[in-house]
């Protein structure tokens, strides 16, 4: 086991200030147009954010509490016109909530247990060949629910670059949108560190939520997407085009802002030769497929109203994500596909023969997928991942 870091910054991710602030800049500013609100049943049943800032600063607890039932989406930020970003000031309440001790709620049990899990020693590995600066960090949920395209996908970024490394870890997100941001802040740059200590560079995400992670606090690393790696590469497919079927693009909401990774994945949809017909939803605009900032544990009915409203939208059409969390959300009421499921094979795609795993069988693969990797691995630096925050002091919210 070689590239073991002794060294350990806990400052080394400087994490964004979630205060009241937000509540002041959001009570002084939103005109209450109300079109945030004709968008999203959470501010439907809580009012403008406006009259949540209000309340908040007025010293109304129990307004901390509402903001576990925002998605965090963002949707809000997208449509105000006065450039506002009532999503920031609901995370600045949930970590309002764990510093006062209210949060995080048993109900978040299992979210913060799988976020765990990914974090242990158990389930992560590193492996970094030699001369290697460029790692792919495919997720949790990825590697566990498509086991055989996670192993495929390095198998064409290795093909490309045989020093590209794998790194199978937890971005720890979950916690971020918790408002545990200690502990995000602990778990995420003491990879950060071992990464850059390690000589990496850049990292290729299949996840939307680590590619927000990553290029929000990763900074110096260089974060991209695996769609955009593929689309780059003009690959083509020899399956037989499918001109008579129609599909729609579900784009994740934590990147409703990246264009490019947008056009990308329309750019490898497109190979299959379907009809593509976008929804009203789309792009900067889209929807939460209702799995967003773990507000299901609190108002399941409220979060699935999310994906009610995007399979309304999505109609006929076979929809075509890129986050394999939105594909399990969305699959129940829609015809839902994962692009790399699509690119692989699209017609077993359409017709729901891909092979998708569901828990508890995704934890038994993620074993796998380390194990293949870690048979016969030669890199010069592995780790499995053996890291426990704040020793010596208390995190919160733990």
């Amino acid at each position: 086991m070689g590239g073991n870091t002794q060294k350990h910054d806990s400052d080394i991710t400087k994490t964004k200030s979630y205060s009241s602030d937000s509540y002041t800049e959001i009570a002084e500013k939103c005109t209450e147009c109300m079109k945030c609100v004709a968008e999203c049943d959470f501010l439907k049943k809580y009012g403008s954010p406006k009259k949540i800032a209000d309340s908040s600063l007025s010293g109304d607890s129990e307004y901390l509490k509402y903001s576990f039932e925002c998605s965090l989406c963002g949707l809000c930020d997208s449509v105000c016109p006065c450039g506002l970003k009532p999503a920031d000031m609901f995370l600045a309440m949930r970590c309002e909530s764990v510093n006062l001790g209210i949060a995080p709620f048993k109900a978040h049990s299992p979210i913060l247990s799988y976020e765990k899990k990914g974090t242990s020693k158990l389930f992560t590995y590193y492996s970094i060949p030699e001369n290697c600066d460029t790692v792919f960090f495919p997720g949790c949920t990825f590697t566990g629910s498509r086991p055989e395209s996670t192993m495929a996908v390095l198998d064409i970024l290795r093909k490309k670059d045989f020093s590209t490394g794998i790194v199978l870890d937890c971005c720890c997100k979950p916690s971020h949108d918790l408002g545990r941001m200690d502990y995000f802040n602990s778990m995420f740059s003491e990879m950060r560190t071992f990464l850059l200590e390690s000589g990496i560079k850049k990292i290729i995400v299949a996840c939307p939520n680590c590619h927000k992670v990553f290029s929000s606090y990763g900074s110096p690393l260089e974060v991209i997407t695996i769609y955009e790696v593929l689309a780059d590469s003009e690959f083509s497919s020899d399956k037989p085009l499918l001109k008579s079927s129609s599909i729609t693009i579900h784009d994740p909401c934590v990147l409703r802002d990246c264009t490019k990774i947008h056009d990308s994945v329309r750019k490898m949809a497109a190979i299959s030769g379907c009809t593509l017909s976008e929804m009203k939803h789309s792009r900067e605009r889209t929807l939460c497929c209702g799995e967003g900032g773990a507000a299901g544990f609190l108002d399941k009915e409220l979060a699935d109203s999310w994906k009610v409203k995007r399979s309304k939208e999505a109609g006929n059409n076979h929809l075509i994500t890129y986050c394999a969390g939105c594909s399990n959300k969305l699959g129940g009421l829609v015809k839902t596909s994962h692009i790399i499921d699509f690119v692989i094979d699209s017609e077993k795609a359409l017709t729901g023969k891909t092979k998708v795993s569901k828990a508890p069988f995704t934890y038994l693969n993620r074993l796998l997928v380390k194990w293949k990797i870690k048979k016969n691995d030669k890199s010069p630096i592995t780790r499995e991942r053996n890291f426990s925050p704040g020793k010596g002091k208390k995190i919160i919210g733990l």
